[in-house]
C-alpha cells in the first residue's frame, strides 16, 4: 500500500499555504500591535507539567494526551495545548523578575490522540495569547477585542463571543458542593467515569460528551457557577469594557471551558456556517 499522511493529519500545500500564512501574518502583526510578544516552546514537554496544569480528571489528560517513554525512561508527551508550556517557560526563564507583566503570544502544531473527524485533527494549528501578571478584568476585555481584531481583519465578520464567569477558587468550591448535592440524587444514572469525576472533579461532568450525562448535568436552567460579590464586580467590568470596545457578545449562554486552570472569565466565539464544529476560538483567565 502506498504511504499516507496518518488519519488525523494533513498535509499543507499549494493555495492552502498561502491562506495560512495570510491569517498568520495577521495574527502576528495584531498581536505585537497589541503589545504581545512571540515565545516559542517545544513540541515535546514533561507530562509532569499537564498532568498537574490542565487536571487529572480531564478528558485531555485521561484520553487524549500522546504520552511515551523515551529511551531515558522520561515520561513525555507531545504538547495538546499552548497555556501550560507558556507558564512554565515564564516561570524557568523567571519573566516575572524581568518583566513583571508579561504579553506573550504563540502559534504552533499541537496534538491530541482523539478520533479524527469533522473539525477535529489529532495534529492541529493553534494561535493564543496570554497576558500574565495582572488581575485587571481589562485584560480579560483586551484578550478577547484582540480576538475578534483578528477575525475581523481575516474577513469574519459574521462572529459572536459566548460569554460567561466561572468565578474564584473559592465561588468553584461552593459551585461544585451545589452541583454534587443536585446530582447526588441521579449518580447511579451517570456513566463509569462521571461516577468517578464526581468526588475527584464534579465539574468534568459537565463536559461529559456522553447524552445522558449531559442531559443529567445540564437540567439547570442558569449557570452552575455561583459568582462571590467580588468575582460578579469583575464580570460587570469585563461585559462594560466589551460593550464600550464594540464588542458583540451572548452573556446568556450556558458552558463551562474543560480545563482546571481557568478562573473568572471564560469565553467561546461562535461563527455561523459550520454548523455543530463552530467554535473558532475559546479561552478565559
Amino acid at each position: 500500500m502506498p504511504l499516507q499522511a496518518l488519519r488525523g493529519t494533513t498535509d499543507l500545500l499549494g493555495e492552502t499555504i498561502a491562506q495560512w500564512s495570510a491569517v498568520e501574518r495577521t495574527a502576528r502583526r495584531l498581536a505585537r500591535a497589541y503589545g504581545y510578544q512571540e515565545l516559542r516552546t517545544p513540541i515535546i514537554e514533561d507530562a509532569a507539567l499537564f498532568l498537574r496544569s490542565v487536571g487529572e480528571t480531564t478528558d485531555i489528560v485521561q484520553k487524549e494526551m500522546f504520552r511515551f517513554e523515551d529511551r531515558g525512561g522520561h515520561d513525555i508527551v507531545l504538547r495538546p495545548e499552548g497555556t501550560a508550556a507558556v507558564v512554565r517557560a515564564y516561570l524557568e526563564h523567571h519573566l516575572h523578575k524581568t518583566q513583571g507583566f508579561a504579553k506573550l503570544f504563540y502559534l504552533g502544531p499541537m496534538f491530541r490522540a482523539e478520533r479524527p473527524q469533522a473539525g477535529r485533527f489529532r495534529q492541529f494549528h493553534q494561535y493564543g495569547v496570554e497576558a500574565i501578571g495582572s488581575e485587571s478584568p481589562w485584560v480579560d476585555v483586551e484578550v478577547i477585542t484582540l480576538c475578534m481584531h483578528i477575525f475581523r481583519a481575516c474577513g469574519l465578520t459574521d462572529a459572536l463571543v459566548w460569554l460567561s464567569s466561572m468565578g474564584s477558587r473559592e465561588d468553584q468550591q461552593r459551585s461544585a458542593q451545589q452541583l454534587r448535592a443536585r446530582l447526588a440524587p441521579r449518580k447511579t444514572e451517570l456513566c463509569k467515569e462521571c461516577q468517578a469525576r464526581f468526588e475527584k472533579n464534579v465539574f468534568r461532568v459537565l463536559d461529559c460528551k456522553n447524552p445522558t450525562c449531559h442531559a443529567i448535568a445540564w437540567e439547570i436552567k442558569g449557570s452552575p457557577f455561583v459568582l462571590g460579590e467580588t468575582s460578579q464586580a469583575h464580570f460587570d467590568e469585563v461585559r462594560r469594557g466589551l460593550r464600550d470596545a464594540g464588542i458583540p457578545f451572548d452573556d446568556t449562554k450556558v458552558f463551562a471551558r474543560g480545563l482546571d486552570y481557568y478562573t473568572r472569565t471564560v469565553f467561546e466565539v461562535r461563527a455561523k456556517g459550520l454548523g455543530a464544529q463552530d467554535a473558532v476560538a475559546a479561552g478565559g483567565r
